[in-house]
């Protein structure tokens, strides 16, 4: 059975292609407003996978710009009707069907309070990307499966185009044009490992730290989704405050350490939680030695995550099939969620 998750899967690097050629003069015009107006705070607003994603832009922002950045609380506007003051702010949205209520909703409240509003939108004809000044296409195209894959990808490809054209980065805007590239590369690793470690799991961690955290929260999700595991996102550097409790003989932990900053304390974490028992599965880039996962290295260390979760979406939705689950609909879940 060759399921819509894994086929949509397999197009995300044509599709982050896709954006990259044809994104350009948008991301340099909202660029230019931006550093124009230097807003003092960026805001998040986004569901699911999609703020999944927008942890990836808030910290690619507070790191790259310097900028102060929130994941809105959106039941303080629909709910709440709180007075924000969003003056001076930019207001991003990340949206695949652009639909939900309570996204459309308050991104309206900013671009009238005259906050700069911002979509990352796949359905560039839908409420969203009507309710903000730029709506930017994520050309990711169709799709189908519940399991989001190509569109969340497709969404940390342009946050990170949107930094980068701010910033005028031009490493990772080279990156960015090198990131098809390393996609087709990381589709074609062996995550199978995983699959075999993952066979009896009812329960599991993920652990990711600066960039990674996006990954981590959206590998868990995925795993609720497709596979009914109990899975829990974590920063490496909150397992200590609490979470290091759950942990006895064989108690799995999926763990992202990627390149940069926060990976030797990755390592020396998973190397910990394994002489407490755990089942540690390390996602790691070639160089270290004691992986059970590679992950592709690519030209920009900012877009290593997208690498890693390329290649583990095409495992996660292996295991779902090996235990008998549809990855492209699993129980109680629709494409289109509509929250208030």
């Amino acid at each position: 059975m060759t399921t819509l998750m894994r086929l949509e899967a397999l197009e995300s690097a044509s599709v982050v292609e896709e954006q990259f050629s044809e994104n350009q003069q948008i991301y340099d015009e909202i660029a230019q407003q931006l550093n124009q107006r230097s807003p003092y705070s960026l805001v998040s607003v986004a569901r699911g996978s999609s703020d999944n994603a927008a942890q990836y832009l808030n910290f690619l922002t507070t790191v790259k710009m310097g900028k102060l950045t929130t994941s809105l609380s959106m039941s303080a506007l629909t709910l709440h009707q709180a007075p924000l003051d969003v003056s001076h702010s930019v207001a991003v949205a990340i949206s695949q069907s652009g639909q939900s209520p309570d996204v459309v909703g308050p991104m309206s409240y900013m671009k009238e309070h005259q906050a700069m509003s911002i979509a990352l939108v796949n359905d560039i004809d839908s409420p969203l990307a009507k309710a903000v000044r730029w709506p930017v296409p994520l050309h990711a195209g169709a799709e189908k499966s519940v399991a989001a894959t190509k569109s969340f990808i497709a969404s940390l490809s342009a946050s990170a185009s949107l930094i980068a054209a701010w910033k005028n980065d031009l490493e990772l805007t080279r990156g960015l044009h090198h990131l098809p590239d390393d996609l087709l590369k990381a589709q074609r690793l062996d995550w199978s490992d995983a699959c075999q470690k993952l066979a009896t799991a009812k329960k599991i961690m993920t652990v990711g730290r600066g960039y990674g955290l996006s990954l981590a929260l959206e590998a868990a999700l995925k795993l609720k989704e497709t596979c009914s595991i109990q899975a829990e996102a974590f920063s490496a550097a909150e397992i200590k405050h609490g979470p290091q409790a759950l942990i006895e003989e064989g108690y799995p932990l999926l763990v992202f350490a990627q390149r940069g900053p926060t990976l030797l304390s990755m390592l020396e974490l998973a190397d910990e939680m394994k002489t407490r028992g755990a089942n540690v599965i390390l996602a790691a880039p070639p160089f270290v030695k004691n992986k059970d996962l590679e992950i592709q290295s690519a030209h920009a260390e900012e877009l290593d995550g997208i690498c890693a979760i390329q290649s583990f979406y095409l495992m996660v939705e292996e295991l779902s099939r090996n235990l008998g689950n549809n990855p492209d609909k699993p129980r109680h879940l629709s494409k289109v969620t509509l929250t208030k």
